[in-house]
């Protein structure tokens, strides 16, 4: 009888030992656990799933011989911008515009590729999941329809003197939403030469590169508020 005693206390320490510790446990996760909540209608942090998106043909970027003859160049480029920032317009001519969107733009612009009619190779959108493309993009044709203004169209930022330290990787000098996969514009052979990234096999851009697309000014001599309180 008194073994039995000893053996039902062990048992019921052992019950409470399990219990407590759960209970302890348990109560952890909770104060662990902070939920984000976030009331902002805009992500300040755009989506990045793009640059991992693309890393399947990352290889293929690498292993892509140059074509001198057919690389465009930053002048290229922004040649059909009409501002820094803006969606590139369309520079070739398009066979119903009506029909424009989706399957017909994506046809030469998804993957790339060189094509014998304009004798260039086109560039791959960083954005395939917008088939709504004429809502940002325009046919080059309005030359004739519009007086000069005084619409002043801000310098594209240089390349190659923006690194935060001498050799540290450049600091992205552009917004990244909606060009979030980065070797759309800085790999391939449709690529501006002056951009065109030397490894796109390491596609992880933001490990390396930070985006600074933040107007700075010059507040002058910093004075903290308490160095006048007396």
């Amino acid at each position: 009888m008194k073994r039995l005693g000893i053996i039902s206390l062990f048992v019921i320490l052992f019950i409470a030992f399990i219990w407590v510790w759960n209970f302890s446990y348990q109560t952890g996760k909770e104060e662990a656990y902070i939920p984000i909540e976030n009331n902002n209608p805009i992500s300040l942090i755009p989506s990045e799933t793009g640059v991992f998106q693309r890393s399947a043909y990352a290889l293929d970027y690498a292993n892509m011989p140059i074509d001198e003859n057919h690389q465009r160049s930053l002048k290229d480029y922004y040649k059909n911008r009409a501002f820094h920032g803006a969606p590139p317009s369309i520079p070739h001519p398009v066979t119903n515009e009506r029909s424009m969107g989706e399957n017909v733009c994506l046809k030469c612009h998804q993957n790339g590729g060189f094509v014998n009619k304009f004798n260039a190779y086109a560039p791959v959108t960083p954005h395939p999941e917008m088939v709504n493309c004429r809502q940002c993009h325009v046919p080059q044709h309005t030359n004739q329809l519009f007086k000069g203004t005084n619409f002043y169209k801000a310098d594209a930022p240089k390349v190659g003197i923006n690194n935060a330290l001498q050799g540290s990787p450049p600091v992205i000098p552009h917004q990244i939403q909606m060009h979030e996969n980065c070797l759309s514009c800085h790999a391939g052979q449709s690529a501006a030469k002056e951009i065109r990234v030397s490894h796109p096999e390491r596609v992880n851009c933001r490990q390396c590169h930070v985006s600074n697309n933040k107007e700075t000014a010059d507040l002058g001599i910093f004075k903290r508020a308490s160095n006048d309180a007396k």
